[in-house]
């Protein structure tokens, strides 16, 4: 297989070449489909696009190789085109037990832990954290729901929506409040830059309704939701590229998550947060899934929150087509 390599590069055959990647996979010759990438990335740059393949062998790579070998993915420069990041994928076959003797000082180690941690795997306390938050999920957080990739990509299925029921919108004073917004522009920001989305977000003194009021419903149904499901909600949103941005993995969007909440809850200007005062706020929360009748299609995050101890309330709005 090997002898081939070369002339279906130089022929740039892609059909061709994903057979023999294919193939190598599944004869486990690791180095091979290492060959495979490096070529295929340097003939990129003599101008045949040969790139799918190269991004095709870094992910099977990544995905299926041993930690070893598996760790290597992180070196290619094609990692950008692959279904997600690199750190969730490694992650989905190989335990931090395995990589982590493969994977020196970096933020991509610390991400690789971070997802492993969210899988359930234990990293030891003098693992640097590049996010600011610890690696073990937190008591009140919940179970976030799982990602899967294979070699056809990967599934990021949307948590559950529970029935929803009509409601009558009310009125509250509008806030300015520019941290929590640009903290939730940023939570859903490849949706708005690189792919169709748009993201509105409204703060009142109130309830969710008027919340949901001052963003221009009139018309609305919602139902009451836990911390756990609105947790679970926002990660899926932050963790996302929407239609067509980049998706940025759970590590990422937890933290992200994390930082949207810390400035809802205006919990001061110090970071990392503190993750017991966090998570003791989060369940004084009041939670709301909405819509407004219409149909869920592409990707939409609708949201409201209502603080009792502060009296105010959120209504995020955001909305990706496919």
């Amino acid at each position: 297989m090997a002898s081939d390599l070369d002339e279906l590069i130089h022929r740039v055959d892609l059909d061709g070449l994903v057979r023999l990647v294919d193939d190598t996979v599944s004869e486990r010759e690791w180095a091979l489909l290492v060959r495979i990438r490096d070529a295929c990335t340097s003939a990129v740059k003599t101008g045949r696009q040969v790139w799918p393949i190269a991004t095709l062998a870094n992910y099977r790579l990544a995905l299926w190789a041993p930690s070893d070998f598996a760790c290597r993915s992180l070196d290619d420069s094609m990692r950008t085109f692959m279904p997600g990041p690199v750190s969730e994928i490694l992650a989905v076959n190989h335990s931090w037990e395995d990589l982590a003797p493969h994977l020196g000082p970096s933020p991509d180690r610390s991400l690789v832990a971070h997802e492993r941690a969210l899988r359930g795997d234990t990293i030891g306390f003098d693992e640097v954290s590049s996010l600011d938050m610890p690696f073990a999920r937190q008591p009140w957080e919940p179970e976030y729901d799982d990602v899967t990739y294979t070699d056809d990509g990967g599934q990021f299925p949307a948590p559950p929506v529970p029935s929803t029921t009509s409601v009558s919108v009310t009125r509250g004073d509008v806030i300015d409040d520019p941290d929590t917004t640009a903290a939730f522009r940023l939570l859903v920001e490849p949706w708005t830059s690189a792919s169709n989305g748009r993201a509105d977000i409204s703060i009142v003194e109130g309830d969710g309704l008027a919340a949901l009021e001052a963003l221009g419903f009139t018309d609305a149904r919602h139902c009451e939701v836990d911390h756990h499901l609105a947790l679970r909600w926002l990660v899926w949103a932050a963790s996302s590229g929407g239609a067509h941005g980049r998706r940025r993995g759970r590590a990422n969007g937890r933290s992200t998550t994390w930082w949207f909440l810390h400035q809802f809850l205006d919990l001061g200007d110090d970071w990392p947060t503190n993750a017991d005062e966090l998570g003791a706020r989060i369940q004084d929360l009041t939670f709301h899934l909405w819509d407004s009748h219409e149909p869920t299609t592409g990707w939409s995050l609708q949201l409201t929150i209502a603080d009792s101890t502060t009296g105010l309330a959120c209504a995020v709005h955001a909305r990706d087509a496919t």
